[in-house]
């Protein structure tokens, strides 16, 4: 799903005062999803292509309203981040090419979205608007 062709839905979708993570090390993939999400109101946090750049933001941020995470970072995997961001009681859905199976069995309430897709899509999933 081209995440282009969804900007009419992500019109709808109001994400003012929003403050989304973004952690997704595909270039093109991370812009789409950024101008996405601004299209709509978020104020984005990255995109981070890597683990530790991430978990930086989180430590000096005070506000993260909710967090999009690709599970393999050029060989690191974002579960350290997870959990800070689950002990953060932040929201977040796994964006990535793993198949349920292959995550641990921990994160199996975790939403997975298979990419692409478009960032309206996981916006409604992670904070409830148009359900």
């Amino acid at each position: 799903m081209n995440m282009v062709a969804n900007r009419q839905s992500d019109r709808r979708l109001d994400l003012s005062g929003k403050r989304v993570l973004l952690v997704e090390d595909e270039y093109f993939l991370a812009e789409d999803m950024s101008r996405s999400l601004r299209s709509s109101g978020a104020e984005v946090l990255g995109p981070f292509a890597d683990v530790n750049g991430a978990m930086r933001c989180l430590e000096t941020e005070t506000v993260v309203s909710a967090a999009i995470l690709d599970i393999n970072l050029r060989g690191e995997m974002i579960f350290l981040l997870a959990d800070a961001l689950g002990a953060r009681n932040v929201p977040y859905v796994f964006l990535s090419g793993y198949e349920r199976w292959a995550i641990p069995q921990s994160y199996s309430k975790v939403p997975l979205y298979e990419k692409p897709t478009d960032a309206a899509r996981l916006m409604r999933e992670l904070f409830g608007q148009g359900r």
